[in-house]
């Protein structure tokens, strides 16, 4: 426990939040968000709004339709049209293809059979896994084939010994964590996304979380994969071990590409220990300056068992706790706190951690950084906190369109970028501008609110805040990749000679281009 300037005792909360099992979330957003959307609340295609010309590929046939359900049988091949709308709208629905077959491999040999094939007849496909990103990188432009991981579901072994979990690329990063659980192991990724997101498309776009600060990215952690290429090709990189520094690392070339080098099947993965204490710190403060400040002070006191450092302004937290009922663990203002963090450290002996915690929360008061807290080591009161964090990007989709920005920022500058955006959009029409993120690895997601998609608005915000964000050198992109609508601001991030190289790989890998075109480079080279 710690205290307040006032002399009042720090609380151990009773939170109270509804929550949704992730198996019912999941379900409401792969069935009730798409099939209950009309056509005038669906987002215009794709193709109309931002103008895409269709690249040189084949129309789908009988023919082809007759040899893809042969391959897999007609239970795995879905062409019904409002079946396959849920395949064709991303999960913030601010992207929409055209794509009317959608196939459900269970192997390896069936992605290579589907990819000979349609590399053979100049067809398009779209990999697709939990569908949970920001930038369209998992929804069809046109009307390319789908290919649907979610069947690829199998663990394949867990190393308890050398912590390391094999698996196929459609299993759900929750039901991973929770299987390496009952070994002792833990994910060394955690998303909010947790219950609907599958592995294979958080290591095809190097996916970071809410504990990179501790465990580091997905490059770090995959010791290999296996992966299918355009011409169906099957690329065997299922390392397991920890050091293997012989030649090329080809995995990495599938780690972040998105899918439009290869389609990742299998991965190894590196798991930490399941840790024997976790502490949570919910934390509000009246200026950013004294988020820095306690940054660097929760850096110096908690070191090796700081886990997770999450910041959010008042508005993100607020609609979170509106939309779900939720409540705020920390009352000793009405009105609120103008930031909040949400700290998390993890370690091996809960007295030792709990102390150490509680010293920081009492150096933090006594430095006049933090206004108010709550400390908590209770397992469920730790899960009723991080959903207040978790649920800001779900809770954001309900106030109408939301324009969302996943960037990468020097940390002096993490909270200027929402300040920039409010003045840029001071006259207009907005429902709310919010920022929150992971304020440990300088990942901010920015979030303009508005009733509905309005282009002035679009134009107003970009290139403004990739142009901001690459002024101060940071990232276009953090942790979600570039996607389908960040390919024309990837030069912002990287340098022509790496871009050239990019298309270079591209053209090597897949020479017709059929790998989830319109993705990543733009526009696209011809050899």
């Amino acid at each position: 426990m710690g205290f307040r300037p006032d002399g009042s005792r720090l609380h151990a909360i009773d939170t109270r939040v509804t929550m949704f099992s992730r198996v019912q979330l999941r379900a409401f957003c792969n069935a009730s968000t798409f099939r209950g959307l009309t056509e005038k609340t669906k987002p215009p295609f794709t193709s109309d709004r931002y103008k895409v010309q269709r690249g040189p590929y084949a129309r789908i046939t009988s023919e082809h339709r007759a040899f893809l359900g042969d391959l897999l049988g007609p239970q795995r091949v879905i062409s019904d049209p409002d079946e396959c709308e849920g395949y064709n709208i991303d999960h913030t629905r601010i992207v929409r293809g055209k794509s009317n077959l959608v196939l459900k491999p269970k192997t390896t040999e069936e992605v290579s059979s589907i990819l000979k094939y349609c590399n053979e007849n100049q067809l398009a496909v779209c990999p697709q896994s939990g569908n949970t990103g920001l930038v369209g990188g998992s929804v069809p432009v046109f009307d390319e084939i789908v290919i649907s991981m979610t069947l690829m579901n199998k663990i394949i072994a867990t190393d308890q010994m050398a912590g390391v979990l094999t698996c196929d690329a459609g299993c759900v990063l929750e039901d991973l964590d929770n299987h390496l659980g009952t070994v002792g192991l833990m994910m060394p990724i955690d998303l909010g996304a947790k219950g609907s997101c599958l592995i294979g498309g958080c290591v095809s776009t190097n996916a970071g979380g809410l504990r990179l600060l501790r465990y580091g990215n997905l490059h770090g952690n995959i010791l290999g994969l296996e992966a299918v290429k355009a011409n169906g090709d099957v690329v065997d990189c299922l390392n397991t071990l920890k050091k293997n520094n012989t030649g090329y690392h080809l995995k990495h070339l599938f780690i972040g590409s998105e899918g439009t080098l290869g389609i990742v099947t299998k991965v190894a993965i590196q798991c930490p220990t399941l840790p024997k204490a976790i502490n949570v710190a919910f934390l509000g403060l009246d200026s950013f300056e004294k988020v820095l400040k306690t940054f660097q002070l929760a850096k110096r006191e908690l070191g090796e068992i700081l886990s997770s450092y999450e910041m959010m302004d008042k508005l993100s937290l607020d609609v979170s706790i509106s939309q779900f009922n939720l409540k705020s663990p920390l009352t000793s203002k009405t009105d609120g706190h103008d930031f909040y963090i949400l700290l998390e450290t993890s370690g091996s002996n809960s007295s030792h951690d709990e102390e150490k915690l509680a010293t920081f929360v009492e150096k933090a008061l006594a430095e006049d950084m933090i206004e108010d807290g709550t400390l908590t080591s209770d397992p469920a009161k730790v899960k009723n906190i991080w959903s207040l964090r978790e649920r800001i990007s779900e809770a954001v989709l309900f106030e109408g369109y939301v324009f969302k920005y996943d960037i990468s920022i020097p940390l002096p500058y993490f909270y200027k970028v929402i300040e920039a955006v409010r003045d840029r959009l001071h006259n207009q029409r907005i429902t709310r501008i919010s920022g929150y993120g992971h304020m440990g690895d300088g990942n901010i997601h920015v979030q303009i609110s508005i009733p509905s998609y309005d282009r002035d608005i679009a134009m107003l915000l970009e290139p403004f805040i990739f142009e901001y964000v690459s002024k101060l050198r940071g990232s276009v992109s953090a942790e979600h990749g570039i996607g389908f609508m960040k390919t024309k601001y990837l030069s912002m991030s990287r340098t022509p000679s790496e871009i050239e190289l990019m298309h270079n790989l591209k053209n090597m890998m897949d020479p017709k281009g059929i790998l989830n075109p319109y993705k990543v480079l733009h526009p696209p080279k011809t050899s």
